[in-house]
């Protein structure tokens, strides 16, 4: 009798962990993206101003990355690769922006900088609050939050912890890029 209490206890314990670990933020496959906010616009054609990147997108294949840190290389080598995916895949009006949830008064002047070292030339750089547009539900233990969307419907949405991004998960997003662009 005991042994069965334990093994239910193990097992209930477990799922509470596997739960946990299945961290969501922002919308999920399958629904639609929220709508409209007005992020401060780093770099691109809206610089210095604030400006709807999910307007600009309309019904176009778009990659919307909500982050935390501006300071992670993982992430900034993410951020070339889809700058260099949007450039390849200009003729299916692909649009890519990284959102920055900080309320950090220095981020304006990092973003600036990683726009030009990393040259992007298509992905924009913005700034919104540290809780991200109201409607995204961005969670806050989320350090980043992937949404790739067409028709602003979502198709897939990729989240990970502080620290947890590497260097295998980019080249899933950018398959992802090339199903989403077809």
């Amino acid at each position: 009798m005991v042994r069965k209490l334990l093994s239910a206890v193990v097992v209930v314990a477990l799922g509470s962990v596997v739960f946990a670990a299945d961290l969501k933020s922002g919308p999920q496959a399958g629904e639609k993206v929220p709508g409209p906010f007005h992020p401060l616009n780093i770099n691109g054609e809206s610089a210095g101003k604030k400006a709807c990147l999910y307007c600009k997108a309309g019904d176009s294949p778009s990659v919307a990355i909500f982050a935390r840190n501006a300071d992670d290389p993982v992430l900034q080598k993410l951020i070339v690769s889809i700058d260099e995916a949007t450039v390849k895949n200009v003729k299916a009006e692909l649009n890519s922006y990284v959102v920055f949830c900080s309320d950090d008064d220095k981020l304006e002047a990092k973003l600036k900088d990683l726009a030009e070292k990393s040259k992007l030339k298509e992905l924009v750089l913005s700034i919104e609050s540290d809780t991200g547009p109201e409607k995204y539900n961005i969670n806050k233990d989320a350090d980043i939050t992937i949404l790739l969307y067409k028709d602003r419907t979502v198709t897939a949405n990729y989240t990970f912890e502080k620290g947890k991004l590497s260097d295998k998960d980019i080249p899933m997003v950018l398959g992802e890029i090339s199903k989403l662009v077809k």
